[in-house]
Order: C-alpha cells, then sequence, then structure tokens
C-alpha cells in the first residue's frame, strides 16, 4: 500500500471510530427528517406517463482493465485484472446505468418523501448499485459489506461534501441531503476504481436504466417537460415531452461513445 493510501486509511480508521468530528454533520448535508412537503397533489385521475428505451449509437468502447490495489479482499472478489463497469452496454446496444429524470422541479407539487433509505452498499470492492436515485430529505444509508476498510467521499456541488471511513465489515452510517443535484460522485479514496453516482432529486420522476435500457415514469402530472438522460461515461442529452390528460408518452433516446461524459 502506498504511503499516501496508508496515511487516507489510518485517518478515515480515527473519524470513524474515535467519533471524530467530519463535515457530514453540517446541517446541508445531514440527519435531520425530511420537512412536510408543500404544494398541491397530482391528481391520479389525469396522470400521465412517459418510458421508452436508452440505446448506444455505434460500437460499444472496450472496458478498461483495473488495477486492483495490493488488498487481498479485492483480489479475492475481482481477481487482479477486473474490467469496468462504468460502461454496460447489453442486447441490441441497451445502455445500463443512464439516470433518466423530469428536468423540471414542478415546486407547484408536493410528493411525500419515502421514509425507507436507499442503500449504497460496498461489496466486493465495488459499489452497489453503480447509479442511483435518492430524493431530497429522504435517508441514504451507506454500508460496508467488505471484510476490509472503505470509506464513502461524497462530493457535491450543491449539498455538502462529506467523507466517512467505514473501517469493519457491516460498519454503516446515514447521510441526508437537503438541495437537488445532479449528478453526485461518490468515491473510496483507497480504491481509486469505485466510483457511484447519485441524483438528488426534488420529485419522485427519475430511474435508472437497468440491462435491458428500458424506463418508465408513472404518475405524472399533465405539462410541458424537458426529459434527460445522463451516463457517467456516455455523457447526456434531453428531449421536451408534453404530457396530456391520462396520456402516456413513449420516447427512446441514443447516446453515443464518442459523448465521453468527463
Amino acid at each position: 500500500m502506498h504511503k499516501s493510501f496508508a496515511i487516507l486509511a489510518v485517518t478515515g480508521l480515527c473519524a470513524a471510530a474515535c467519533g471524530a468530528p467530519t463535515p457530514s454533520a453540517s446541517a446541508a448535508a445531514g440527519t435531520a427528517a425530511a420537512p412536510a412537503p408543500q404544494g398541491k397533489k397530482v391528481d391520479a385521475a389525469t396522470a400521465g406517463a412517459v418510458s421508452g428505451k436508452v440505446t448506444l449509437s455505434g460500437p460499444a468502447p472496450a472496458p478498461e482493465v483495473m488495477r486492483v490495489a495490493v488488498d487481498q479482499t479485492c483480489i479475492q472478489a475481482m481477481g487482479t485484472s477486473a474490467k469496468s463497469d462504468a460502461i454496460l452496454i447489453g442486447a441490441d446496444g441497451a445502455i445500463q446505468n443512464a439516470f433518466v429524470y423530469i428536468k423540471d422541479s414542478l415546486s407547484d407539487y408536493a410528493f411525500d418523501v419515502p421514509a425507507a433509505p436507499v442503500v449504497l452498499d460496498q461489496v466486493g470492492c465495488r459499489y452497489a448499485p453503480k447509479v442511483f436515485g435518492v430524493r431530497v430529505g429522504q435517508p441514504l444509508e451507506m454500508i460496508n459489506s467488505d471484510a476490509t476498510m472503505h470509506n464513502v467521499h461524497a462530493m457535491p456541488m450543491v449539498n455538502q461534501e462529506f467523507n466517512r471511513g467505514t473501517p469493519k465489515q457491516n460498519d454503516r452510517f446515514t447521510q441526508i441531503f437537503t438541495a437537488p443535484e445532479q449528478m453526485v460522485l461518490f468515491k473510496c479514496d483507497l480504491h481509486a476504481w469505485m466510483r457511484a453516482y447519485g441524483g438528488v432529486m426534488p420529485h419522485p420522476f427519475f430511474q435508472v436504466t437497468g440491462a435491458d435500457g428500458a424506463f418508465s415514469l408513472k404518475g405524472i402530472p399533465p405539462g410541458k417537460y424537458e426529459l434527460a438522460v445522463w451516463h457517467e461515461k456516455l455523457g447526456k442529452t434531453s428531449q421536451t415531452i408534453e404530457i396530456g390528460n391520462s396520456q402516456s408518452v413513449s420516447l427512446n433516446f441514443t447516446l453515443s461513445a464518442k459523448n465521453d461524459a468527463k
């Protein structure tokens, strides 16, 4: 292990085990319960939906081979020549882990915030899920399922940055974001290949595509919206949609390997 990694490991262990204060205690990304939503409720009788698929245009890039650090737990889980999961392409060019969401805030409406947490696990020396969505005010629970030290370093631009060590297996902590933001980078400073991305949303109209590249957003109030797609490596795009009363809209997206999102 390099000297810098060793210093980070000791620092993270002390912060977690000794109760040292961290930036995560701030109000901008704390653990307070979500306030009661303000605004009107969506009328289920007139609500519509949008569905479609996100696919790749052109050939898929070859996955990068990751250099797994000298960590026996990671080597046992991944091998010494594991491939990156940043770009996962399925049948017919289906793109996995694309984040699809309505870009508008829908601030005139009130949406109940789920009390159940979204879980971000550190398992097999990767983050699971790789891409996820969480509501503003909803708990985000971070767990270390590995028998090795990790840390969760969130690097938002709007919410408060935090960096918490999870030195032991089954260590966990909870964080709450208080402002919308897409997309927040989560990384492990001890294992450079470990990265995840979270969309912090003010409403429930978002989804991460699975292996089939499909998405389906339901219960949307009638109106005109910007529907956006983001991918870690394949860039982002958006289209304007208009949903009428009880209308279901079909809309597909294509991304290209040339749209490398830095």
